[in-house]
């Protein structure tokens, strides 16, 4: 099991938003991170320099970023009941999707770039053509507010967490439900596959963060945080877990996880205010938070 530490070296702080950082993001060749904020804009930030590439403008409040396989797509949700999708090389709005069915809370594209999905205030997911921006299908079965969406690595499987405090495993080729993970007696935040797509990992505002087997649906961990869990992620390896957490009388911690043992490794402090997500970096040597201080901050993966 990898070594207990209380805290590691903050490795910037991105400073440029005007309201709430909802969601962070890395380019997969790790060069750029996006952030989108409740200031209605999302930036584009190199990663080696800290500094912004482009600010994209055009929602009312954004909720959720996500880049496409290939890296040249940003898709973005919004209050504003819209996906954006824009060119990341010169940051122009591609193509508006409508959600007539109101805000996208979480947006995430599919392995092989040929979908987007996004999860909605009306507890329905939705999947899109990228290539043309159609609706491909609508998945219906929660009962409240979608939280978040994630594909399995290999793109048969679409996790989704939700307010109605459960999980739902849907099949991407017929959109027909799987499976129901119950368990927890609050909403569920963030749902997340680690890169083998063997467990999945889902947060909660009852404090745990549940590690399940996908294969048999069975919990493997159960994740004590004595904090609302507000966003998960694996490392490129597998090994970690991140955890964002956003209480105010427990603090705004961030937190990484043995995954193997379900031991935590350290916790990260800094931030002063709720931590709405957490990512890590292609290579697993960063990890990005944003919060509600209106901040981003790049933290140091330095394990032994």
């Amino acid at each position: 099991m990898l070594s207990n530490q209380e805290q590691s070296p903050t490795w910037s702080i991105l400073l440029g938003h005007t309201d709430q950082v909802m969601s962070v993001a890395f380019s997969p060749d790790g060069k750029l991170l996006a952030s989108g904020s409740w200031d209605s804009t999302i930036i584009l930030w190199g990663v080696a320099s800290g500094q912004k590439v482009h600010t994209l403008t055009g929602h009312n409040k954004v909720t959720s970023v996500a880049f496409s396989p290939d890296g040249k797509l940003l898709a973005s949700g919004s209050w504003d009941s819209t996906i954006i999708l824009w060119d990341v090389a010169s940051g122009q709005e591609v193509r508006t999707l409508e959600n007539p069915t109101g805000m996208a809370n979480s947006v995430a594209f599919s392995p092989d770039g040929k979908l987007l999905a996004s999860g909605l205030i009306s507890g329905t997911v939705k999947l899109w053509d990228v290539a043309s921006g159609q609706e491909v299908r609508t998945l219906t079965g929660h009962t409240a507010f979608v939280t978040s969406v994630a594909f399995s690595p290999d793109g048969k499987l679409l996790a989704s967490g939700s307010f109605d405090k459960t999980v739902k495993l849907w099949d991407v080729a017929s959109g027909q439900e799987v499976h129901t993970l119950t368990g927890y007696t609050d909403q569920v935040t963030s749902v997340a596959f680690s890169p083998d797509g063997k467990l999945l990992a889902s947060g909660s505002v009852d404090e745990t963060v549940k590690l399940w087997d996908v294969a048999s649906e069975q919990e493997v961990h159960t994740l004590h945080m004595n904090n609302v869990i507000s966003s998960v992620a694996f490392s490129p390896d597998g090994k970690l877990l991140a955890s964002g957490s956003s209480l105010t009388v427990k603090g705004y911690t961030v937190k990484l996880w043995d995954v193997a043992s379900g031991q935590e490794v350290r916790t990260l402090t800094g931030h002063n205010d709720f931590v709405t997500s957490v990512a890590f970096s292609p290579d697993g040597k960063l990890l990005a938070s944003g919060s509600f201080d209106k901040t981003v901050m790049l933290w140091e993966v330095n394990l032994p």
